[in-house]
């Protein structure tokens, strides 16, 4: 008997099946009986057969696998490769379901580690099976169940057969969501509409599968909208421009100015977020699909009734909602303002801005003044609720009385004196002095200063007093014709040097004028080079108009005559070029004519 075949009935006393291909054996005796190359004949068939095997086992691929082992730690699982893989127990969801000898399913990871050990992964294994079947789905646009499990930045992350996938928040629903977390565990029909496979990210939307079961609603409105349509809506947005409003598939604007007939300052003072709210149609643009809707237009204006609630003379109160530099607009009711002008705000102030007066959000009293229905103007006052102090003033203040005040305001024109608080009246220029010729009032009088006037006249339409400041006084001219009659000797202050001649004070306070040809007995160019304010000349009054309140002198004919010593020293402090060349008995003779250009 061979050696073979002596092992083989040991084998099979011992009672153990006879191992296969175990005539393939060889013995020692065989080895040196020259039988070598059949061994290595058969050596060389078994590492075909193992490369064939590994030839088919390749990383990151789905395997067969046959579980050897389960302890509470881990799994052991035999591949068919050179050595078994070892998984943790936990990457088994259903634990108690598996046996040893069973099958399973299972991903290669690595054919070796660092240890030369075998990498397996179930949980992979089941990924990539859910990953197949979600990338089948999408590839189908199939839909899907997803459980809303968390809330994050954007939106939310859901169950996708037991793959993590995002929900963005805005194709949660057709109507924009304020509280995420109320979805939190809700399961919802989704599509997958993107897939990011480097990344293995999964986008859906529960929104796509609401918006085509809308697709027929909306196209109904759509076909049934009108002008003057009345529909009801739920409020879906609100912005500083309007509301956006669901009409059940279908959005529509209400503009801000469509809110209400009154003022609206934001759309949330209207309506709020969800309200059902009924709207009419204004305009529908079928290519942009745009509607545009109205809630005023649900309600008659208020001006179509204004005349059974108001009338001219009617007290109303309001509240400013508007200034402007003329008035402030008062809202009395709901779409209906009025303007009350700064001149309707009171009888004795001058009011530069309504601010002075009232301000934004104050609650007001008024007087209808004018209702214009066709232009859907009001026209309103204050200062009418009470009596017109002005009907007093006449009384308070008549004409030629005299009275003490404060210079408020100086202008080119005249100074502006308060006789009492809120009533003021103007002295003109002209109505500042008796005898000084006045450029601005500035020069006479300086803010603040108390002045004493006299009252010249009361205009009650125009709201004006005239006042004068020289009339506090008689006029002196009535004097002056007697103390400056033609042909008087007198002197004089300059006081201002002009163009055409000399402005000078004599004694009696009052101005008088010089003309140049006046001044020397030569030709004088510049005035300026020989004569000096506040120096005193010798002067002889040679017109005097009383009415018009005019008088002329002249240096020339206060010299004729005089001594020539005088003539000298006057020349010698006023050396006009060839003055100097005249003498007592030429000026007798020397004849110097004053014309209309010699005055101002």
């Amino acid at each position: 008997m061979s050696e073979v075949q002596d092992e083989q009935l040991v084998s099979s006393q011992a009672g153990e099946k006879p191992r296969p291909n175990a005539h393939k054996r060889f013995s020692v005796a065989s080895i040196m009986d020259g039988d070598f190359d059949s061994m290595m004949s058969a050596s060389a068939d078994f590492e075909n057969l193992f490369d064939k095997t590994l030839s088919k086992i390749q990383e990151n691929d789905l395997i067969k696998g046959r579980i050897l082992t389960l302890n509470d730690s881990e799994v052991t699982v035999d591949i068919g490769f050179k050595s078994v893989g070892i998984i943790p127990r936990q990457e088994f969801s259903t634990w108690e379901e598996y046996r040893i000898g069973d099958e399973v399913e299972v991903f290669l990871e690595s054919l070796e580690d660092k240890d030369g050990k075998l990498i397996l992964s179930r949980r992979r294994a089941d990924f990539m099976r859910t990953w197949e079947r979600v990338n089948g789905a999408f590839e189908r646009q199939e839909v899907l169940k997803a459980r809303l499990l968390r809330r994050i930045r954007g939106g939310m992350v859901v169950d996708l057969m037991g793959l993590e996938a995002f929900l963005p928040g805005s194709q949660i629903d057709v109507k924009p969501v304020r509280d995420f977390d109320a979805w939190i565990d809700r399961i919802l029909d989704v599509r997958v509409v993107k897939i990011n496979h480097p990344n293995e990210n999964v986008v859906v939307s529960h929104k796509v599968l609401l918006e085509e079961q809308l697709k027929g609603v909306r196209e109904e409105i759509l076909e049934k909208l009108e002008k003057g349509l009345v529909l009801e809506g739920s409020v879906k947005a609100i912005t500083d421009f309007g509301v956006f409003v669901d009409l059940g598939g279908v959005d529509g604007l209400v503009h801000i100015t469509d809110l209400s007939w009154g003022r609206v300052s934001h759309p949330s003072e209207v309506v709020k977020l969800d309200e059902k709210i009924k709207v009419v149609v204004l305009d529908f643009d079928e290519d942009k699909k745009r509607i545009s809707l109205g809630i005023k237009q649900l309600t008659s204006h208020p001006w179509d009734t204004i005349g059974e609630k108001y009338e001219v003379g009617t007290k109303v109160t309001g509240k400013v909602v508007s200034l402007t530099d003329y008035g402030a607009f008062i809202e009395i009711e709901k779409g209906i303002e009025g303007l009350i002008h700064i001149s309707e705000m009171s009888w004795t102030e001058h009011i530069k801005h309504p601010s002075q007066i009232v301000s934004m959000g104050q609650t007001v009293d008024a007087v209808v003044l004018i209702i214009d229905k066709g232009s859907k103007r009001l026209s309103l006052g204050m200062k009418q609720l009470s009596p017109d102090p002005w009907q007093e003033l006449l009384a308070k203040y008549p004409v030629d009385s005299k009275h003490s005040g404060i210079v408020r305001n100086i202008t080119n024109f005249g100074v502006f004196v308060e006789l009492e608080p809120g009533v003021d009246g103007l002295v003109h220029i002209s109505d500042l002095s008796w005898t000084k010729k006045i450029r601005h009032p500035g020069e006479f009088v300086k803010k603040g200063d108390e002045m004493d006037v006299v009252i010249l006249g009361i205009d009650l339409d125009q709201r004006r007093i005239s006042l004068g400041h020289k009339q506090v006084r008689d006029n002196p001219w009535d004097v002056f014709a007697d103390t400056y009659r033609v042909g008087t000797e007198t002197e004089g202050r300059v006081v201002r040097i002009i163009e055409k001649g000399l402005i000078v004070e004599l004694p009696e306070g009052v101005d008088g004028f010089v003309p140049t040809s006046q001044l020397s007995f030569a030709p004088v160019k510049n005035i300026a080079d020989y004569f000096r304010v506040d120096e005193n000349i010798p002067l002889k009054c040679i017109e005097f108009d009383k009415e018009a309140k005019k008088m002329v002198l002249s240096a020339v004919e206060f010299l004729k005559g005089k001594n020539q010593s005088v003539i000298d020293t006057y020349n010698a402090n006023h050396p006009v070029p060839g003055a100097e060349n005249y003498t007592s008995e030429q000026t007798l003779n020397q004849h110097i004519p004053v014309t209309e250009t010699d005055f101002e």
